[in-house]
C-alpha cells in the first residue's frame, strides 16, 4: 500500500512539473518582448524542475540520490533567478527602444 502511495504521490509531482514546462514552453513562444520570454522561461525553470525533482525524490526513497536531488533544487532555487536578473539587466541598459515596449521610470515621473 505505502508503494502505491508514493508512486502515485511521484506521479502527481511529475505532472506537475510537465504542466508548468508546458506553460513554460507557451510563454516562450507565445511572447514577443525579451523580457516577457525570460520571466515565463524563468519561472518554468525554477518551477518545473522542482516539481519534477521533489517526483523523483520521491520515487527514489530516502537515500544519498533525494540527498543530492534536494542540493540541486536549492542551487537551482539561487542560481536561476540571479542569472535571469543579470541577463534582464543587460536586456534593460543596452536596449535602446526599451520605450516602445514598457513604461520606464522617466515616463512614470511625468
Amino acid at each position: 500500500m505505502a508503494e502505491w502511495i508514493r508512486f502515485i504521490a511521484g506521479s502527481v509531482f511529475l505532472l506537475i512539473g510537465l504542466f508548468i514546462f508546458c506553460v513554460q514552453l507557451f510563454g516562450v513562444f507565445r511572447y514577443k518582448y525579451v523580457l516577457n520570454r525570460m520571466h515565463a522561461a524563468a519561472m518554468g525553470d525554477t518551477l518545473g524542475i522542482s516539481f519534477s525533482l521533489v517526483g523523483l525524490m520521491i520515487f527514489s526513497g530516502f537515500n544519498f540520490v533525494t540527498l543530492k536531488f534536494a542540493l540541486v533544487i536549492l542551487f537551482l532555487w539561487c542560481a536561476s533567478p540571479v542569472s535571469s536578473h543579470l541577463i534582464a539587466r543587460l536586456e534593460v541598459t543596452t536596449n535602446e527602444k526599451l520605450e516602445e515596449y514598457c513604461k520606464t521610470e522617466k515616463e512614470t515621473d511625468k
